[in-house]
């Protein structure tokens, strides 16, 4: 399935037609969900949601990793 991550088109292995769920979505590039933000379609998934969301066909998935840190 064809989506857009980070703004780069990306082709994946669709799960079903239902769609991939996030936390699968998320593992297959070997990302920890505990440690990004993800928006799909310009909505910010909370992580209480994770585990219904799904990624489908044409998502643009934003994936924004915490970083820390501050101004001295």
């Amino acid at each position: 399935m064809r989506v857009t991550i980070n703004g780069k088109p990306r082709e994946i292995e669709a799960a079903d037609g239902a769609g991939t769920p996030l936390p699968a979505f998320l593992q297959s590039f070997g990302i920890d969900p505990r440690l990004v933000a993800v928006a799909i379609n310009g909505d910010v998934i909370p992580k209480a949601e994770y585990e219904r969301a799904r990624v489908r066909e044409g998502d643009e998935i934003e994936v924004v990793r915490m970083v820390g840190g501050g101004a001295r």
